[in-house]
This record gives C-alpha cells, sequence and structure tokens, in this order.
C-alpha cells in the first residue's frame, strides 16, 4: 500500500481521487449561481467550479441579494454558493431565507471568510447545506462541500 505521506502532497493526491470517485453521485448539475460581491473571490470561485463541473455547466453571477433573487426568479438553478457577507450588511443567516422564500429549495454552499465550529452550526440551522472557507476553495475542497451538499442525509 502507497503511504499518502502529507510532505510531498500525497494525502492531497489521496483526496482527490477520492473525489473524483465519489462525484459519479452527484446529479448533472447545468446551472450554478454564486452569490458574491468581491470580484477576486467570484472569479476564483468560478474559475474552480468551471475545473469541478466543465465547460457545460452556466454560470451566473449576482454581485448582490437583490440580484440573486431576481437570478432565481428568473431560472432555478441546480445549486448556490452564498457568500457568507454581502456589501453592505447582509448575512446569509438573513440571507439564505430569502433565497427561500424566492422559490430555491436546493442545496445552498455557503463560502465564508470568517468561519468557525459556532458560525457552522448558526448556517446549517438558517438552512445552509455545507460551508467552505473562503482559503480552502480549491478542485478538491469544492468537490467536497458539493457531494456533502447532495449526499443523502442521515449518513
Amino acid at each position: 500500500m502507497v503511504s499518502a505521506d502529507s510532505c510531498d502532497g500525497g494525502d492531497f493526491l489521496v483526496r482527490r481521487n477520492d473525489v473524483t470517485l465519489a462525484k459519479a453521485s452527484l446529479p448533472k448539475l447545468m446551472n450554478v449561481l454564486i452569490v458574491e460581491d468581491e470580484g477576486v473571490d467570484a472569479r476564483r470561485i468560478t474559475a474552480v467550479l468551471r475545473i469541478v463541473l466543465g465547460r457545460d455547466v452556466t454560470l451566473r453571477l449576482a454581485p448582490s441579494l437583490d440580484r440573486a433573487i431576481d437570478e432565481i426568479l428568473q431560472s432555478l438553478p441546480d445549486a448556490v454558493l452564498l457568500d457568507d457577507y454581502l456589501k453592505p450588511n447582509d448575512s446569509a443567516l438573513q440571507t439564505i431565507p430569502l433565497v427561500r422564500r424566492a422559490g430555491y429549495h436546493g442545496p445552498i454552499i455557503v463560502v465564508s471568510g470568517e468561519v468557525d465550529r459556532p458560525r457552522r452550526i448558526e448556517l446549517r440551522k438558517a438552512g445552509a447545506a455545507d460551508i467552505i472557507h473562503k482559503d480552502d476553495v480549491d478542485s478538491v475542497n469544492l468537490s467536497e462541500a458539493l457531494i456533502r451538499a447532495y449526499a443523502p442525509r442521515g449518513h
């Protein structure tokens, strides 16, 4: 058996391989809404989603809650990636219920720059399917978040 030593990147490669196998259980995601008010973060999330989901997926960007609601009303996405804090002072704790009231009932993955255990619990109670730290947005972590978001509850 090959050792996955962290100093040589082996652990990352093992996780990447596991994620590649687990992604087969995901439904075909063709329409994803990214709600992010910071351009750099939005471009990074978009680039990583292209790696994870491929070029055929439609990625829509909403830089504000109002724009996100409009996008949802126009066409329901398969998944929503939601910035935890939108300018001027919207928090995912307030925005998740508004996204639900707009008719979206699929998974919401919150992307946060300030995530700790208590915040994760709050966000899950508010309806987030998963939470990922902005610094951790890469193809493996985002894939794992999608897999967890679509996993049957209780597993």
